[in-house]
Parts: C-alpha cells; sequence; structure tokens
C-alpha cells in the first residue's frame, strides 16, 4: 500500500468541523469531572458539573450549524459525550449519594439507568423521527435524578433506585416529550414566553435549590399527561404552516 499517495489525497480538517467536536468534548469533559469529584465525595459540586454538560451540549449544534462544520462523526462524538455526562455521570452520583446501602440492588439500579441511556442514545441516532423528543431525552433525565442532589432531597434509597428505574423506562419509551428547537424570534409566541421565562424565575427566586426539581417534574408530567411545552410556545399560525406542510 502506497501510504504516501494516501497522505496526499488526505485533507485536512478545517477549524469548521473542529470547533463543534471542541465544544462537544466540553461536555464530555464536565462529565468525566463529576465522576471524579464523587468519587471524592463532593456530591454537590458533581452535580452541578452535569447542569454544565447540558450548556456545551446545547451550544455544541448551533457552533456546527452556524460553521456549517455538521459531520457523522461529530453526531457520534455528541452521543458518547451525552453517555457519559447524562448518564455514567448521574449514575454514579445517585450510587454514591443514596444507593450504596442498597448494595446489589443499588448497583443494578444505577446500571439500569446508564444503560438506557445508551439505548436511547442508539435509537435516537438511528431512528430520529421530527417533532417530538420519542422518550424522555438523555439530558432531561440525566439532569433530573442530579436534581436530587442539588435539592439535598433525602430520600430512601429504595424509593430512589425506584426514581432511576422510572426516569430510565421513560427515556427507552415512545411517550413524546417537547421538543424547543423550533422557538425563534418568528416563531416563538411573545407573551406566552415570557409567561414560561417568568415561572423559571419565580420558580428559582422562592424554590432556590429545589427549583432545578421542581422544573424537572413539570417537564417529566408534561410528557405523562401529554401536554407539549415546546408547540405551546409557538404561534398558532406557525403551527397551521407546520401542519399544512407536513400534509
Amino acid at each position: 500500500m502506497n501510504l504516501n499517495k494516501f497522505n496526499k489525497n488526505k485533507k485536512p480538517l478545517e477549524f469548521k468541523q473542529i470547533a463543534p467536536n471542541m465544544v462537544t468534548s466540553g461536555n464530555l469533559l464536565c462529565g468525566l469531572f463529576s465522576i471524579m469529584l464523587v468519587l471524592n465525595n463532593h456530591l454537590l459540586p458533581a452535580a452541578w458539573l452535569i447542569f454544565c454538560a447540558v450548556i456545551f451540549d446545547g451550544l455544541d449544534g448551533k457552533v456546527a450549524r452556524m460553521l456549517g462544520g455538521g459531520s457523522q462523526f461529530g453526531l457520534e462524538f455528541d452521543s458518547l459525550a451525552d453517555l457519559v455526562s447524562f448518564g455514567v455521570a448521574p449514575a454514579v452520583l445517585l450510587y454514591q449519594a443514596d444507593l450504596r446501602g442498597l448494595y446489589l440492588i443499588g448497583v443494578i439500579a444505577a446500571s439500569f439507568f446508564a444503560l438506557c441511556v445508551a439505548l436511547r442514545l442508539a435509537r435516537f441516532n438511528v431512528v430520529h423521527i421530527p417533532g417530538p423528543f420519542q422518550g424522555l431525552p438523555c439530558p432531561a433525565g440525566g439532569l433530573f435524578v442530579a436534581s436530587f442532589v442539588i435539592a439535598s432531597v433525602k430520600i430512601p434509597g429504595l424509593i430512589m433506585a425506584g426514581i432511576l428505574f422510572f426516569t430510565g423506562l421513560l427515556m427507552i419509551s415512545s411517550i413524546p416529550y417537547a421538543n424547543l428547537k423550533k422557538l425563534t424570534n418568528k416563531s416563538a409566541d411573545k407573551i406566552k414566553c415570557l409567561i414560561f421565562f417568568s415561572l423559571l424565575a419565580v420558580s428559582f427566586i422562592y424554590l432556590k435549590s429545589m427549583a432545578p426539581l421542581f422544573l424537572f417534574s413539570l417537564y417529566i408530567l408534561g410528557g405523562l399527561i401529554k401536554f407539549n411545552w415546546g408547540e405551546w410556545l409557538l404561534k398558532s399560525d406557525y403551527i397551521e404552516k407546520e401542519e399544512l406542510k407536513n400534509k
């Protein structure tokens, strides 16, 4: 095999291809640092690092679209980062916080949660249906369970194990969950968005550390009762146009 010929034909990666993956690396590193903090029994900063990971998870796609540098490699790398940050890290965090005393049951509950995240991500990469998410998104699932540590809520181990099992099942289910990606300046209903952000602000002002747990509980409940936050925040005429396009 002529290696020189191969090297000549190989094009160097452009910045627009590297930049999104650098942002995704921030997601992965937040998950890794979270696990390291848990191993040193620093649970609260470990939980907040999972929240930091979701910032990078949201930014990498925007950077890729802005620069036009999206790729299959970036999609796979993003899934691997999500598995660490929203699957393994929350599982290790909750095991250390609430499940250690359950021994094998705690291990199974934490492992089941991480496994469901892996299955959810694999399904998303292979079968991606436009519109609402099919099943609870992994970042929402990871942030939901991490919120118990942030809220300093002391829950019996068996109940926490049940919450992990239930959240895992929601992620691999087909229950539709709100997708906010269609929200733009043109499509968003300004009054409803004002109500939505007011709810966020009031929650953090009055509930403080309990706010993330309250808000993610509402999101999970929304899927169970078939209330789509994403569609509710859109203008009615925008929804009608989208429905006409799909016909």
